[in-house]
């Protein structure tokens, strides 16, 4: 089964105006697929913040392979 680490961040602007990319989540998850990754770790995510839904707290959700790791 494959690793994969999925971050969720969500886009805040500072003082002057310019955006930043905040980290709300992070999580390494196997999995068989990307979308499954994806899928357990929006699960995850909702459940460690005690939201129904995880875009009420993050912007994105990138999910990376993650290679030469042995289980």
């Amino acid at each position: 089964m494959r690793q994969y680490l999925v971050t969720f961040h969500k886009v805040v602007p500072d003082d002057s105006g310019h955006d930043h990319c905040v980290l709300q989540h992070h999580v390494v998850v196997p999995a068989e697929s990307d979308v499954s990754a994806a899928c357990a770790a929006k699960a995850d995510f909702c459940e460690a913040a005690g939201i129904v839904d995880w875009r009420l707290r993050a912007d994105t959700c990138l999910v990376e392979e993650l290679t030469g790791l042995t289980a």
